[in-house]
């Protein structure tokens, strides 16, 4: 039995030995041989079931075409229906393919098109009607070098118009070009960044003025990709100037005079080489620090991704479309898979700051049908062209469910059938299928380990195919979570449960987990290496716009719409899982376990005021959280620490984050002014304005790739393959003493697990051997300390599927991740309108210097004390 992507489906049913391509079944009666295949159309699995039904019933519906052979000939039978989902499959496929080949030929002449090309060509041969020669005897000499012959441009008419055509299209292709290059001209242009609000410069008018005109005509998703300027190396005086000025608060004078002196003799002596290699590098490659930061960053680390890597992202909250939750899982998935279809038709249009600055695409190529596969070394990211089911895992069962029927995409109600058709199977999970999931929560060389022993043939193999082939993954839990304002906790425990869950109950490996609660609530949890948060919050908000008010549901809770009760049911996946695959399960299991129980987080909704209230401070409300967080974790800890806040790079193609370094001078300035309690409010707003600007200059430096860590991290990574050793890179990247301390060998030989994103690290005053890296923590940790307060705001409104002033309540309040530093805090927030905040903070239980609700507090205190130096008025706490 072959499944529609073409693999075997060996030990997934319970049905006969038969195979198509295999000797059929055979039935002798009355000296007739009759001889019966089986086949299924996509969509419309008969095999295996996730309930007890006739098997001869599902047999019939599941035949392709029967002959009997006899002694007169053989008679043939066929079925039209499994023809017909057959001839559907096709026309599908075909489909797919002349839209990919029309959206290449269209993205290809962005900003032209092929009306364009016509016009250039009526113009050329309307000039030459009205005896114009706008070629200046291009034509002509193009004319006389057409051969001659009997060919179809055999008169001289014809051969002038052939002539013209080609004249026209070569006119056209250098103008295309042309605006092209124009274009990304202008793009590199970011002196817009840097200007007042209020104060714009002629010239930054000018420019926005060609912008717009030369991307005026409707873009594709990926129409502006070969048109964004690529990420510029910054200059190494710049980078370690930026590094000195990041760490002088850091460190008393004797420890910032050794580092200066550091500095100064790798900037005169080793830079010039290293940054020779990165300057070579971004000539020739696409961007010259995303492919190693996925690899080395990500994809090396050995470490689990739970709570390390992975974060996750909630539901809308203050809202509630239905308690069903089949129906709930039936609209959403149906929305993302609406969403797919968008993406591979590049019908969405690209994200654009100030409405004309497009960002790079090239991160949501990977968004659905991707995997993280594990290795011994490195992991690999695997991604299919297209998949047509998801694999669904409930209470211990793993079941795959079709997506389509032939070529029709199943509609919200069909899908609610299949997913209540899990929700009712009463079956029992088979021997170690239960914890299965616990594999790609624990360590990934194990994982790698264990899935070359024991997944690489028979039942188990075709299994997993099933789960890393599928579009997502879908987990339907038998709790409930929501945030009842009246319970503060349950906000945490609903990001706890979507941060890790009981360790076995998520696929962590795909892309990303689609995680359904019994009340009808759902959330995600996703894999880091393939894309950053903001490409998968453009997902959600369209699914949850499109679930909200496109699609909608009954009275009773459940989709519009009428189901097909001829659908075959889900089909259960079957597994074979020795006694010694089950006790490497169990370990992972408990590694996973151990990390998951020591995080502690904190979320909470802080009302008194938002971003509104807040512009009356005339700052950005980023800058403001931020100032905020460094009085709070002043007040919490007793000192400052390295503060990353992560920035996006994609103006640039193929961006994806740079670090933002919010502890500054002028930050420590303002936090120690306020602590002290004696200064006045004038004063005091002053330290405050030069601390946001300063801020917010750094977010524009960062953004326009002129911020410090990727830099740093590219030369420590060229000085790893040159073997050229650094006192400064060892000091500043090497010397940390962050958790998981292991090295990566970069030239091929064996190596020892390394750290992964969220946990890497290494021992402090070890300076690797030639081909030895040593990765750091996420987003590129560069100083003698980890990252102890690790912030992000959370991306909003990507999409306008609402009016959130209409629709108030309809607010997620995003979502978090795990601590970075053992004795350190994560802290995600979304500014989530005019009149509110959502904060997600996490520590570890481990650390008897942290405690993430205590650390919530003073981030709520922070926020009201700078208010009320600028007297915003706000409602109670």
């Amino acid at each position: 039995m072959v499944s529609p992507e073409g693999r075997g489906d060996t030990g997934q049913s319970d049905w006969p030995q038969t195979r198509t391509g295999a000797n059929p079944s055979r039935e002798w009666s009355g000296g007739q041989h009759k001889a019966t295949y089986l086949s299924r159309s996509p969509g419309t699995v008969h095999g295996a079931r996730c309930q007890p039904t006739p098997r001869m019933a599902e047999a019939h519906q599941a035949v392709a075409f029967q002959f009997t052979v006899t002694p007169d000939g053989v008679d043939f039978q066929l079925s039209r229906e499994a023809l017909k989902h057959v001839y559907l499959s096709g026309i599908n496929s075909w489909k797919k393919r002349l839209i990919r080949i029309k959206n290449g030929i269209l993205r290809g002449v962005y900003p032209g098109s092929p009306t364009s090309w016509l016009v250039v060509i009526m113009a050329t041969v309307g000039s030459s009607y009205c005896n114009v020669d706008i070629s200046m005897g291009l034509v002509s000499h193009i004319q006389r070098c057409l051969p001659e012959g009997c060919g179809p441009y055999q008169t001289p008419q014809t051969r002038a118009l052939l002539s013209m055509a080609i004249f026209s299209t070569g006119v056209w292709m250098t103008g295309i070009f042309f605006f092209r290059q124009t274009l990304k001209l202008l793009l590199s242009y970011h002196g817009w960044m840097f200007e007042m609000h209020g104060q714009t410069s002629h010239f930054t008018k000018v420019w926005a003025i060609c912008v717009r005109l030369l991307s005026s005509r409707r873009p594709m998703l990926y129409s502006f990709q070969t048109s964004l300027p690529k990420l510029p190396v910054p200059s190494v005086p710049a980078t370690i100037q930026r590094y000195l000025e990041s760490v002088r608060p850091l460190l008393d004078n004797e420890e910032y005079y050794r580092m200066e002196m550091l500095a100064k003799e790798f900037q005169d002596k080793t830079a010039p080489r290293l940054q020779k290699y990165l300057v070579l590098k971004s000539w020739w490659a696409t961007n010259y620090v995303s492919d190693w930061w996925e690899e080395y960053i990500y994809l090396r680390g050995r470490t689990p991704l739970v709570v390390n890597s992975n974060y996750y992202v909630m539901d809308f909250v203050l809202v509630k479309n239905t308690d069903v939750q089949a129906a709930r899982l039936g609209n959403i998935v149906h929305a993302m898979i609406m969403y797919r279809r968008k993406l591979d038709r590049e019908e969405i249009k690209p994200v654009m700051a100030l409405g004309m600055v497009p960002m790079c695409s090239y991160q949501m190529e990977r968004m659905f049908n991707t995997t993280r596969i594990p290795g011994k070394k490195t992991d690999v990211l695997q991604h299919l062209s297209d998949s047509r089911h998801v694999a669904v895992y409930h209470k211990g069962r793993f079941f795959k469910v079709w997506l389509y029927e032939g070529s029709r995409l199943l509609k919200p109600r069909d899908l609610e059938i299949q997913f209540q058709r899990i929700l009712d199977d009463p079956s029992l999970p088979q021997p170690g299928e239960e914890r299965l999931a616990a594999l790609t929560a624990g360590g990934r060389v194990e994982w790698a380990q264990a899935r070359q022993a024991f997944f690489g043939s028979g039942k188990n193999k075709a299994s997993l195919d099933a789960i890393e082939r599928a579009a997502f993954f879908v987990a339907l839990d038998e709790e409930s979570h929501h945030y009842d304002p009246e319970d503060e906790a349950s906000l945490s425990l609903y990001g706890k449960a979507l941060l890790h869950g009981n360790c076995y109950n998520r696929w962590f490996d795909k892309s990303f987990t689609l995680i359904s609660f019994k009340n009808g609530h759902v959330g995600l949890n996703t894999e880091h290496a393939w894309a950053d948060a903001p490409i998968i919050g453009h997902l959600w908000e369209f699914v949850l716009g499109t679930d909200t008010f496109h699609l909608g549901y009954t009275e009773a809770g459940h989709c519009i719409g009428k189901s097909n009760s001829m659908l075959a049911p889900p089909q259960r996946l079957q597994w074979d899982i020795p006694d010694q695959c089950q006790a490497v399960i169990e370990s992972s299991y408990q590694v996973a376990k151990a990390l998951a129980d020591d995080v502690e987080l904190y979320c909470f909704q802080f009302l008194p005021f938002g971003k509104g209230l807040i512009k009356k401070c005339r700052t950005s409300p980023d800058a403001f959280v931020q100032i905020a967080l460094q009085l709070a974790h002043f007040r919490d800890r007793g000192r400052f620490c390295l503060t990353y806040e992560a920035s996006m790079t994609r103006m640039f193609r193929e961006g994806r984050t740079e670090t933002v370094r919010s502890c500054t001078s002028e930050s420590t300035a303002f936090v120690q002014a306020m602590v002290e309690g004696t200064h006045m409010k004038a004063h005091l707003q002053n330290l405050f304005r030069k601390a946001s600007e300063k801020h917010q200059n750094m977010y524009r430096l960062a953004m326009t790739g002129a911020g410090i860590d990727r830099h740093l991290f590219c030369l420590y990574v060229v000085s790893k393959y040159l073997g050229v050793s650094s006192p400064f890179l060892a000091e500043s990247w090497c010397s940390c003493e962050w958790r998981g301390t292991e090295t990566c060998d970069m030239s091929g030989g064996d190596s020892a697990p390394e750290k992964s994103e969220e946990a890497a690290g290494n021992q402090a005053g070890q300076s690797p051997g030639r081909g030895n890296l040593q990765y750091p923590d996420p987003e590129a940790r560069v100083l003698s300390e980890p990252w102890r307060l690790s912030t992000s705001q959370i991306a909003q409104f990507q999409i306008r599927m609402f009016d959130p002033d209409q629709y108030p309540n309809h607010l997620g309040p995003g979502g978090g991740f795990g601590p970075v530093a053992d004795d350190g805090y994560g802290v995600s927030y979304m500014i989530a309108g005019e009149n509110t905040i959502f904060f997600h903070v996490s520590s570890k239980f481990s650390s008897s210097e942290t405690n993430a609700q205590r650390f919530g507090n003073h981030i709520r205190q922070a926020l009201l004390d700078i208010a009320d130096l600028f007297q915003v008025p706000k409602a109670d706490s």
